[in-house]
């Protein structure tokens, strides 16, 4: 895995690019697929990621009160879940770099009627626009891998916690049985492409989402990354033999 600070180049998928690139070649990516995204999750996964994100905000820790900033939470997915649990003091800012995904998440939950303390802004996860200190929770699901300086956003995130608040990551991470591994594969590379090519017209964006699951840190060196970055006590649940994984960790 290439380290953007050190070698002004970076991962987009199993490509090497410049650093200044993938944020722009990211955004082209969401930007494509903004308007299938739900559906190609659910045929992606079997629906089966709708019950990850429930088991990561029903574990999450948040009270009602809260203030919790959810990251790349464009299509509103966790902050619907969130909402319930912050209650009527709490709030939910849904924060995403891709306009497209903003818009989508935003029309959505409104539809649903949901607005009431929850915000919605366009930034940046590896520079926040927010003090220190303020969030008692942050979350991000299914982005940390498409953020180019993975190190920056997780210290970012440390920073804008209280004391006692909880940085909480669900994302994809490493495969633990070898006798899965050759059907996640055929999954990943020979479905998933086609799939993205017959409902959304896009092979190319579900190729790279593919590989960027690939490229993306595994459970321990992103549990190192999490405690190099500031968080204390990081814990690490694996869900559905770790396809996907939980990591949490707390700021002291």
């Amino acid at each position: 895995m290439s380290d953007p600070q050190s070698s002004g180049t970076t991962h987009f998928g199993y490509r090497e690019v410049p650093v200044a690139q993938k944020q722009k070649l990211v955004g082209e990516v969401f930007t494509s697929v903004a308007g299938k995204y739900d559906l190609m999750n659910d045929l992606m996964s079997f629906g089966i990621h709708r019950l990850w994100k429930r088991f990561f905000v029903a574990t999450s820790g948040v009270r009602p009160g809260d203030r919790v900033l959810d990251l790349a939470g464009g299509t509103g997915d966790i902050a619907a879940l969130l909402l319930p649990r912050v209650g009527d003091q709490g709030e939910v800012i849904v924060g995403d770099i891709n306009a497209s995904m903003l818009r989508t998440g935003r029309d959505r939950l409104l539809d649903r009627g949901l607005h009431a303390r929850l915000r919605w802004t366009q930034l940046n996860a590896e520079a926040l626009p927010f003090p220190d200190g303020c969030f008692d929770a942050v979350t991000i699901a299914f982005g940390l891998r498409n953020v180019t300086d993975k190190h920056k956003a997780l210290a970012e995130m440390q920073r804008v916690l209280k004391p006692g608040g909880r940085g909480l990551i669900l994302e994809f991470s490493r495969l633990q049985s070898e006798l899965l591994k050759p059907l996640y594969d055929f999954h990943s590379f020979q479905v998933l492409p086609r799939l993205g090519k017959l409902i959304a017209d896009d092979e190319a964006s579900y190729r790279y989402l593919a590989e960027s699951i690939r490229k993306h840190p595994d459970q321990d060196t992103l549990r190192a990354m999490m405690e190099s970055a500031g968080f204390s006590n990081v814990q690490v649940r694996n869900l559905s033999a770790g396809i996907v994984a939980i990591h949490r960790g707390y700021k002291i």
